[in-house]
């Protein structure tokens, strides 16, 4: 087969390497002439993709990457990895779907398989992209193809990959499954077949709803063994120990990501258009994201002991990315906390190797470099456990660090340095 990978994100670059590995001649197209610009040149701008093997691949000539959509013409297969996120209004927001269908409409030929990636509502694949496609006059599992399979791309994974992380398929005929299943096999080791692309779109709603609404319970839970006087985390470390029925999830500041935050609310959006309410994902949804909030609630109520206002006090955030180990920012905590930090008066300043700036609020900011000294600060908060973070050096020149990832659980602070945990 010959690919077309529409969207060179995290999603569809690793998704093309790996279609290359297995020996397929790969086209990648992005609107993004930056993103076609770099990898042109060799670069991979994607953490789990080296630029030494876009070189390589480039060099082989079994990857090309280009602007124009007109590529389509002599593909066999397309899969479709753009971006989908929420709307101001915390509705699905499918544009990025929309143009990517409309182009593949315009270039659909005979043979042809479409395969939809991104994660959306349940029904998208059948009740958006079908009859797009469908209006060329050709017949779905007859003429062209179409399936669902759903990305399951952990940024910064380096056990869990594209190539050994099973791929859910499901296609609109058993034809258009048969077809995918085909094409995935050349990228994935495992191919898992479900009975259509409603099933395959719920899988992935599932998986991450399934995480939003645990961690939810356990930024509840706390909340509540703070006012009991207990240890959240050694309460989760040992609850974990039983060998069976329990699965350990952390607190923390809050969700972040391209996945946790946003995709169990296409799934409550769709609820809601058949007149039913999502109950679990909707309270998940409340308390994380209050999370914020409650952290800075908390530094507050730590300065205040301390006999400090926020207001005028100099903080720094450890950590902007949403997660250990990357540099992505998308839904970060972190940012809404530096936001309610700023509007209650704080002098707020960020470390994070990952990321050099920031666009918060309206505000261009730059990190301190890891090196500098956490003593002139009257609050360090950590958001966001990177590895790279001196956490000794941190107890030893803080006189005061609010840690909301348990970062520093092995370490013993110095006589003049205070810890309070989430």
């Amino acid at each position: 087969m010959r690919v077309g990978i529409i969207g060179l994100g995290y999603v569809g670059l690793p998704l093309a390497v790996e279609f290359c590995r297995g020996g397929l001649d790969v086209t990648g197209i992005d609107v993004d002439a930056e993103k076609v610009s770099r990898v042109s040149r060799g670069e991979s701008y994607v953490l789990d993709v080296d630029s030494e093997t876009v070189r390589r691949l480039l060099d082989t000539g079994r990857l090309r990457v280009t602007t124009d959509f007109g590529a389509l013409r002599d593909r066999d297969a397309v899969c479709v990895c753009v971006p989908t996120p929420l709307t101001k209004t915390m509705d699905p927001d499918i544009s990025y779907i929309v143009a990517a269908v409309d182009e593949v409409a315009r270039y659909l030929h005979p043979g042809l398989l479409v395969v939809l990636e991104s994660t959306s509502y349940p029904g998208t694949t059948e009740e958006l992209v079908l009859p797009k496609l469908e209006e060329s006059g050709l017949k779905v599992g007859v003429d062209f193809f179409l399936a669902f399979s759903p990305e399951r791309v952990d940024p910064g994974n380096t056990v869990w990959t594209t190539r050994n992380t099973p791929k859910i398929v499901g296609g609109v005929t058993p034809a258009c499954t048969a077809r995918a299943q085909e094409l995935y096999r050349h990228a994935a080791d495992t191919v898992v077949a479900v009975g259509g692309p409603r099933t395959a779109e719920m899988v992935k709603l599932l998986e991450n709803t399934y995480r939003a609404i645990n961690i939810g319970l356990a930024n509840e839970l706390a909340i509540m063994c703070r006012h009991l006087n207990v240890d959240v985390w050694e309460v989760v470390e040992a609850a974990k120990t039983k060998p069976f029925g329990f699965m350990a999830f952390y607190p923390g500041p809050g969700l972040g990501g391209h996945c946790i935050p946003v995709d169990p609310l296409y799934l409550s959006w769709k609820m809601k258009t058949m007149q039913y309410t999502a109950r679990f994902i909707e309270l998940a949804t409340a308390i994380n994201s209050s999370m914020p909030e409650y952290v800075v609630t908390q530094i507050a109520g730590a300065l205040n002991d301390a006999r400090k206002s926020v207001n005028g006090s100099r903080i720094l955030v450890m950590g902007v990315a949403y997660k250990p180990g990357v540099t992505d920012t998308r839904e970060s905590p972190a940012i809404d906390i530096i936001g309610l930090l700023q509007k209650k008066g704080a002098d707020v300043s960020y470390v994070d190797p990952h990321v050099p700036h920031l666009d918060c609020g309206g505000e261009r900011m730059a990190s301190l470099p890891p090196s500098a000294s956490f003593a002139g600060f009257d609050c360090v908060a950590i958001c966001t456990a990177h590895r790279a973070f001196d956490y000794a050096r941190l107890l030893s020149e803080a006189t005061l660090v609010y840690d909301a990832r348990n970062a520093t659980k092995d370490l013993v602070p110095a006589p003049t340095c205070t810890v309070v945990k989430l």
